[in-house]
């Protein structure tokens, strides 16, 4: 089986097409339970933030968001991605919602335009398994952290359970791009590029060690709605 393009000019090219149908059929595909896995992952993560927040590959800006509403007042977060127009969509709801603090800013997670050691907490939803390069990604997201700090991946998962990865499976193959295609026509082919990349992506301990040796000290995941999506908690 061919492995799946994840080159920058692809990737950013199909989350630029599809960025003003991404929110809606994000909630549409996933039966509004990405709304859960934010909210339980931002619950998960506040407690000892005591500096500033960086998300990456932050697309419109939703967990940057959820943070930025929940983190003490004096920290901002910073919300980066290479596309441009999905940081077009995050800047009007974040105006939408009066967060000033957030602060969106183009940059490729690959290389990071910060200094070492500069956030207290580097997230990423539902974007590592688009980076090219996966362990140089973990690696640019360890260095930017603080001593102490906390690097958390909030990704897709396939269930343990048999059958249940079964039918989940089938969804992501059949129905899911039928859906994507017809609601979100794009020359990309977005939806037929989702499942491909999730299962080809590290999963539940495999990324754990990815993350451990990009310099993660300890690492622990903890897997959501049976599997579906995990979220993985390093210390630097």
């Amino acid at each position: 089986m061919a492995q799946v393009d994840k080159s920058g000019a692809r990737v950013q090219r199909m989350f630029g097409e599809i960025a003003p149908k991404y929110d809606r059929m994000n909630h549409l595909l996933s039966m509004n339970t990405d709304k859960y896995w934010r909210w339980w992952t931002v619950r998960k993560l506040i407690p000892g933030i005591d500096g500033p927040v960086l998300d990456v590959c932050t697309g419109t800006g939703d967990l940057a968001i959820a943070l930025a509403k929940k983190i003490p007042a004096e920290h901002d977060v910073v919300a980066a991605d290479f596309c441009r127009e999905m940081l077009e969509f995050g800047e009007e709801k974040k105006e939408r919602q009066s967060l000033s603090r957030v602060k969106f800013l183009q940059a490729d997670t690959q290389c990071l335009p910060f200094p070492d050691d500069s956030f207290s907490l580097v997230t990423v939803a539902f974007g590592l398994r688009n980076v090219a390069d996966t362990d140089r990604g973990l690696v640019e997201m360890t260095r930017v952290c603080q001593p102490g700090g906390k690097v958390a991946v909030l990704e897709f998962t396939l269930p343990r359970f048999t059958p249940l990865r079964w039918i989940y499976k089938w969804y992501f193959l059949n129905v899911l791009p039928r859906i994507g295609h017809l609601l979100c026509q794009n020359r990309s082919m977005a939806y037929d590029y989702l499942p491909s990349s999730v299962g080809e992506f590290p999963q539940y301990e495999a990324l754990a060690n990815r993350m451990r040796e990009a310099g993660m000290k300890t690492v622990n995941f903890f897997p959501l709605t049976f599997g579906v999506a995990t979220l993985y908690i390093g210390q630097k």
